[in-house]
């Protein structure tokens, strides 16, 4: 895998830390695959992260956004001992996973059901920044001919 330096865009830039901090983020982060997750869009500003999270109850797992994050962790309780397994195939090992959060992307619930964690996103983005119509003003000599 190749590695990239950054340092070049944090000297040569201003306000854009950020934007470093996520790409420098994505190329040097262990890929993990637990828990199993799958990202969709189900509205024009509406997304959905669903983890697959077999083994773990709701009071096992928690949902946090910091730092323009959502941090999902979860961590069985103690099991009990009396239990001797011939094959165990599903993990309830402790995991951490992180995804992070465009701007002006909030977290607006989280369920969790059938085995599945599912954390709905919403964009909300503000007025200021959505797009408006801007009325073009007729020359005041166009005006006058009409009226006459």
């Amino acid at each position: 895998m190749r590695n990239f330096d950054l340092t070049p865009l944090y000297r040569a830039s201003v306000g854009f830390d950020r934007m470093a901090d996520v790409m420098d983020r994505a190329l040097s982060a262990d890929i993990a695959s637990y828990p199993p997750y799958n990202i969709e869009k189900t509205g024009e500003n509406a997304y959905r992260i669903s983890l697959a999270v077999a083994g773990f109850s709701a009071d096992d797992l928690t949902v946090e956004v910091k730092d323009g994050a959502v941090i999902v962790s979860g961590k069985k309780a103690a099991e009990d001992e009396s239990r001797t397994y011939l094959h165990r195939g599903i993990a309830t090992r402790a995991f951490e996973r992180r995804f992070t959060l465009a701007d002006h992307v909030r977290v607006s619930g989280a369920s969790h059901e059938d085995g599945m964690l599912n954390i709905d996103l919403v964009r909300e983005i503000p007025e200021a920044l959505k797009p408006r119509r801007i009325e073009i003003a007729k020359p005041a000599k166009a005006v006058e001919k009409l009226d006459a």
